[in-house]
């Protein structure tokens, strides 16, 4: 009986997962990752030049509005900040931060550590 039920319940979620929308699957595929949380490093560079560096981030969320829901040109996150850029989390970098990198004037890099 329990074996019937399980697979009856997963018929219907394929069955509701094949009637979504790639943009729903995108969707729901980002809410599970950023629910699971990644070990990411940001990248920030200028002029081709690295310039700072963000690790152990846990996820990059895209800003959007309270009252309207929009979107905003801009992602966000927390992590520690590689002040050195040796690539470690020293002694004197084991406070997280806050961080903002822009669509429209940041070239960055973002890559889940190894």
């Amino acid at each position: 009986m329990k074996a019937k039920f399980k697979s009856m319940l997963l018929f219907a979620g394929l069955l509701v997962a094949s009637a979504c929308t790639q943009e729903t699957q995108n969707r729901i595929g980002r809410s599970i990752q950023n629910w699971t949380g990644t070990n990411g490093v940001l990248e920030v560079y200028s002029g081709g030049k690295l310039m700072k560096r963000f690790m152990k981030i846990d996820k990059m969320s895209t800003a959007s509005g309270t009252q309207d829901g929009t979107y905003r040109p801009y992602r966000y996150g927390y992590g520690y900040l590689d002040q050195n850029l040796n690539g470690q989390i020293d002694a004197d970098e084991k406070k997280k931060v806050y961080f903002e990198v822009s669509d429209y004037s940041t070239e960055y890099l973002f890559f889940e550590q190894p």
